[in-house]
């Protein structure tokens, strides 16, 4: 049984909480439990939606820095390909997945939350890559998925300071998609995520997979990912439900079935 990080089902919603005191340092026994929490939680038919969860106090503080001093360049070369394919199990969740993040998210813990599809922030969620400030760069996907979600100029001011991004600045330049506050930020998130319980599970599944393929691609690739998810979805139970419930019923009528 896993000893930091736990897998939570209640009424179709998994939550991966994260429990190591007191700051959530993620060494290298809590990152392969966020793999194996990662994977559970994607074959698991009964979860249809994920939030990631650090507790009412800090999401995550980052990685445990006592567990790295030591290291040596061979040593972190092994490591790494692990570090980031932990996190990688999350992002590849073929599920909504979103982040609850309260307190300090920085560093790896950052980077966790920038595995999720959206990231809910406590008013006083405090976020960043201060890697920098150690002497080394972000090695979570840090400099590639912060990039992505808020251009290449914010993400090299992050990144090159190590400075901590507040709250609502995080909300101005889209790194967190809602700010709200401390006390709900969790059931804010469950909220989101229970939309999903009882939807086209496939549908998502294949939005979510043809939008992150094709923010790896050029627009020609990117267009023929999403014919072949569209045209794929036409062997699913839940289209024909879905477009004879729209006839019959109007929109958002249809009882899915998740086949």
């Amino acid at each position: 049984m896993a000893e930091y990080v736990r897998l939570e089902v209640e009424d179709g919603v998994g939550t991966i909480r994260l429990d190591r005191p007191k700051m959530n340092a993620l060494d290298a026994q809590m990152q392969e439990e966020i793999r194996a929490a990662a994977q559970e939680a994607s074959r698991r038919e009964d979860v249809k939606a994920v939030v990631v969860y650090g507790g009412e106090r800090v999401f995550a503080a980052g990685a445990d820095v006592k567990e790295m001093v030591d290291m040596s360049y061979t040593d972190i070369v092994r490591r790494s390909g692990e570090l980031q394919a932990c996190f990688t199990a999350v992002a590849a969740i073929p599920k909504p997945v979103v982040a609850a993040v309260t307190g300090y998210a920085l560093g790896g813990g950052c980077e966790l939350a920038l595995c999720a599809d959206v990231r809910f922030a406590a008013d006083n969620a405090v976020l960043g890559q201060p890697e920098i400030l150690l002497g080394i760069i972000p090695g979570a996907g840090g400099t590639q998925r912060l990039t992505r979600l808020v251009g290449p100029a914010k993400a090299k001011d992050i990144v090159f300071t190590g400075r901590f991004v507040k709250a609502d600045e995080a909300l101005a330049i889209g790194l967190v998609d809602r700010v709200v506050p401390a006390a709900d930020v969790y059931a804010e998130a469950v909220a989101w995520a229970r939309q999903f319980v009882g939807g086209a599970t496939y549908a998502i599944r294949a939005a979510k997979e043809a939008i992150d393929r094709g923010l790896e691609v050029d627009l020609g690739t990117g267009l023929e990912i999403e014919r072949q998810q569209f045209a794929a979805l036409f062997a699913t139970e839940d289209r024909t439900i879905g477009m004879r419930s729209f006839i019959d019923n109007g929109p958002g009528k249809a009882g899915f079935v998740g086949r």
